[in-house]
């Protein structure tokens, strides 16, 4: 019998399913846990029991962390560690943790309160990114070109945000438009596509189906994502960079990446490369 991996996620995806086709080539056997069914906390009969690895996909962006950290008590080996995905769920602490280590990120200011937003307003110049601390796949992220609209945008999350909804961050608009995301496996990148914006939608986020394109392996970029995983531990990450005048910056690191659009781009073979890992781990 094969090594058991756990993949736990909200729903099977792309991405799911060719994990699930390519690793009997790689002797392993996997399942799908629905994350919405699990039941953690005994650490005497945890739901995870009998898997090698917990493979943690959750698209929740309060889900992952919490499960992770409670399969790892139970003792239960998680892709990606506890510790990786409670700093990559949280844009801000990612960010402060990443800089302590030298690594170069997009600058920013939290915005708590309308107080906060105003400051930040009066210290970063136009155009500004105002985004949620919490989330992903370019929800509810708003590019602010004008002064004169800002108190309107921030409105919103004022008067709809509830509890941590209302954490944000504002940050200048840096790329042009466009952003390099890394697909990382262990810690080789198997994968690097450049993303750019399409039609009227500024976003150059992979999930809306933007325009991307491969890009060669650049020194300084490998440079920065080994410094990541150096940071994080190895592991699955889609690591998004933005080039500004200075070199690269980090903009945020996803735990639980989607990559059907990077193997589109360049042709990687990245369920081959996490199933190889998987093989390695469990070994």
């Amino acid at each position: 019998m094969g090594a058991r991996i756990a993949i736990v996620a909200d729903r099977i995806g792309w991405e799911e399913r060719r994990l699930m086709t390519a690793a009997p080539g790689f002797g392993l056997e996997v399942d799908w846990i629905n994350d919405e069914s699990l039941c953690l906390g005994d650490p005497a009969a945890p739901s995870l029991a009998g898997y090698d690895v917990a493979m943690v996909r959750s698209r929740s962006y309060t889900r992952g962390g919490l499960i992770a950290t409670l399969a790892e008590a139970a003792g239960v080996h998680t892709l990606n560690s506890a510790r990786a995905i409670h700093a990559c769920e949280n844009k801000a602490v990612l960010r402060v943790v990443l800089a302590a280590a030298g690594i170069p990120v997009s600058d920013f200011r939290l915005v708590l309160s309308r107080r906060d937003f105003e400051k930040a307003l009066a210290e970063l110049p136009l155009p500004l990114v105002f985004k949620p601390v919490y989330g992903g796949m370019g929800k509810r992220v708003t590019l602010i070109r004008d002064s004169d609209v800002a108190q309107s945008v921030y409105d919103y999350v004022e008067d709809l945000g509830h509890a941590f909804e209302q954490a944000c961050l504002l940050e200048p608009y840096i790329g042009g438009g466009t952003s390099v995301r890394c697909l990382v496996v262990g810690r080789e990148v198997v994968g690097a596509a450049e993303f750019s914006s399409g039609g009227t939608d500024w976003r150059n986020n992979a999930a809306l189906g933007n325009n991307h394109r491969a890009v060669a392996h650049d020194p300084d970029v490998l440079k920065i994502v080994d410094g990541v995983v150096g940071v994080l531990g190895e592991g699955i990450y889609g690591v998004d960079l933005f080039r500004t005048g200075d070199g690269y910056v980090v903009n945020e690191v996803n735990h639980a990446p989607a990559f059907r659009a990077v193997a589109s781009a360049t042709g990687a073979d990245v369920e081959s490369a996490i199933g190889a890992h998987l093989k390695e781990l469990t070994q």
